[in-house]
């Protein structure tokens, strides 16, 4: 047998080294290392590991198994069992209450270190681009004090780029127009590896404080959004059908807030825009009637005037153009120039006779402001009050606190306050995972009663998957680590499979055992120490499969095989988003595991001297 084994041995070895010098000569030196990698672990295996897994499968294993053998037996005596169910549920309850006390931050999707800080700059309408521009030249320079404070070039970002009127806005309101009162401050960092361990959310909170204290400018800072757009994370909208109340009541209802200093706000700011300049010309109709005026006449003129009207076409070979008569500009931009406009018509009160009447003798002109757009929801007009939160707040805290001030604040009847943006999108995802759970357990109780043509052993395999979110909860309060509405919930409902398979198994094998005459100690008991690997097997697989994407394992393998270089390094955007779901999985996993192994024999055990006892089922002996 050494001797078929050694020849294999060498066999192999001459295959792969033929390879790797393949790979040498055709100049993928990192495939030939890769190859030559493999030799040595196939080396490895044949004189070390062989003798380690032997070892273990002979030695170590069996002895577990029997470990496990004698416990379960100790388990099933008298009312243990019991014990063992009640012990399980009252860690459930220790573990809900476990994080009511750590309370874990509970975040709707799963945030990283910003890659992209955006500061949006808005000035009152009607600013003109040259103002903007040097407002925005003043954020600017801030917000390079802030990223170079001594000069010098900072290592971890890109790039620091400005936009006016295009490309200015914020991609979440949903506004993409073309604004000349509105400026961007866009600071780009490097990817995470490059970065040095270094975080930017605090060059995100200096920003924040650096460009503040411009009058007449509103300054959001932001950072890019992760998942879905949900809005912003406090999102306070008021609805009505009188708009001046409405208008009066979102004011009221913002300088009140203002005033208690609700930490985690960043600022509230309404999205209704009622500063909107506007030149109106008045116009006397008593005395254009007299002057045989209609006021349809006189907009046409100021129309003609500003706008142009046009006068006739130039063509070419290829196309025409229009040719637009107005005034020039230094007129059309001059109240007094306007004012003095004559209009020319035909007073058919005189006789037909033709008249020219200036604009200032049957109008007046004041200025006025007016709203920029008003937004309906539902058939009813909308007001909102929106801020980011805070680095450090979680938005779920904060928002909280937000409704409980409203709460105490009166309300006018026609007005309908409610929270929106994150937290009514975070409200419906958390029901649609909530019903996708509730229809998968009913998948499988449907596919499990039609399995095991039985009542009770469904409920048992699908009580395991209720106790096993005990050990989410324990991993995640332990641990401090944050509760994704999103990935968490995602998580739980892919543990059930898991779970619910490892159950099936042990289930199904002990009815096995039964059919064969063993008896239903004997069997729990044989079925849990024979069912103990592929239980454990399965468990520990997906466990270390998911570890690496639990803490952002990164590895380069190309450069590890041709530089001998892996560039590792833990973290990046993948484990911010993939880390929740992962956690969730390993923990629940991990104590799914021991439920398989000690509480389902238990039940099954419990389940069935009911059912004696009961009379549906005669005991067996062994």
């Amino acid at each position: 047998v050494k001797a078929k084994k050694l020849k294999g041995l060498k066999i192999n070895l001459v295959v792969l080294g033929v390879v790797a010098v393949l790979c040498y000569i055709s100049g993928s030196l990192a495939m030939g290392n890769f190859v030559v990698f493999l030799m040595l672990l196939t080396i490895f295996n044949r004189y070390v590991l062989e003798k380690a897994i032997f070892k273990f499968q002979n030695k170590t294993w069996p002895a577990l198994q029997a470990r496990y053998e004698r416990f379960m037996k100790k388990l099933i005596i008298g009312k243990r069992p019991i014990w063992l169910l009640l012990g399980t549920f009252g860690l459930f309850i220790f573990s809900i209450l476990l994080v009511k006390i750590v309370k874990p931050k509970v975040v709707f999707f799963p945030q990283s270190d910003p890659n992209f800080v955006y500061t949006y700059i808005t000035l009152p309408v009607g600013t003109s681009t040259e103002y903007t521009d040097s407002i925005t030249k003043i954020i600017e320079d801030r917000v390079y004090k802030v990223i170079e404070p001594d000069g010098k070039p900072n290592p971890i970002v890109e790039s620091i780029i400005s936009n006016v009127a295009v490309g200015a806005t914020d991609p979440n309101s949903g506004d993409r127009s073309t604004a000349p009162n509105k400026g961007k401050v866009s600071v780009a960092f490097v990817e995470f590896e490059k970065r040095e361990g270094k975080s930017t959310s605090v060059y995100l909170d200096q920003i924040r404080n650096a460009v503040k204290g411009i009058p007449g400018a509103e300054i959001i800072v932001d950072k890019e959004a992760n998942g879905p757009p949900v809005g912003k994370a406090v999102s306070i909208e008021m609805t009505g059908d009188d708009l001046d109340e409405l208008i009066a009541t979102s004011k009221q209802l913002k300088v009140y807030l203002d005033s208690l200093q609700i930490p985690g706000i960043e600022e509230l700011k309404s999205d209704v825009q009622n500063v909107k300049p506007e030149v109106v010309i008045d116009i006397d109709r008593e005395r254009a009637n007299r002057e045989g005026i209609s006021t349809g006449q006189i907009g046409m003129e100021i129309r003609n005037a500003v706008f142009g009207i046009e006068a006739s076409k130039y063509r070419d070979a290829n196309d025409e153009y229009p040719i637009q008569v107005r005034f020039k500009e230094s007129q059309r931009n001059n109240i007094d120039a306007l004012l003095n406009l004559k209009i020319t018509y035909r007073d058919m009160n005189m006789g037909g006779m033709i008249r020219q009447v200036p604009l200032s003798a049957v109008a007046n002109v004041h200025y006025d402001n007016t709203f920029g757009g008003i937004k309906r929801k539902n058939q009813k007009r909308i007001i909102m009050l929106e801020s980011n939160v805070l680095s450090g707040y979680t938005p779920n805290d904060v928002v909280a606190a937000v409704e409980r001030s409203i709460k105490n604040y009166s309300l006018p009847e026609t007005v309908e306050v409610k929270m929106g943006g994150e937290q009514e999108q975070q409200k419906e995802t958390g029901a649609f995972l909530v019903n996708a759970l509730l229809i998968s357990l009913g998948l499988m109780f449907l596919i499990l009663v039609t399995q095991f043509n039985s009542f009770s052993k469904p409920v048992i395999i699908l009580t395991e998957i209720f106790f096993s979110i005990t050990g989410v909860l324990l991993g995640l309060s332990i641990f401090n680590m944050s509760i994704s509405i999103v990935m968490t919930g995602i998580g739980i409902v892919a543990l059930c499979g898991i779970i619910v398979r490892n159950g099936i198994l042990l289930v199904e094998f002990t009815d096995l055992l039964m059919e064969q005459g063993m008896s239903v100690e004997n069997a729990v008991v044989e079925a849990g120490k024979t069912r103990m690997t592929p239980v454990i097997l399965t468990a520990c697989a997906t466990i270390l499969g998911l570890i690496p994407l639990a803490v952002g394992l990164n590895i380069d393998f190309v450069s590890l095989f041709e530089h001998f270089n892996p560039h590792i390094f833990f973290g990046g955007d993948n484990v911010a988003f993939w880390g929740p779901l992962s956690w969730t999985m390993i923990f629940g996993l991990s104590f799914g595991t021991l439920l398989t192994l000690f509480l389902v024999p238990a039940m099954y055990l419990l389940n069935y001297k009911l059912k004696v006892k009961l009379g549906y089922v005669k005991k067996t002996e062994a």
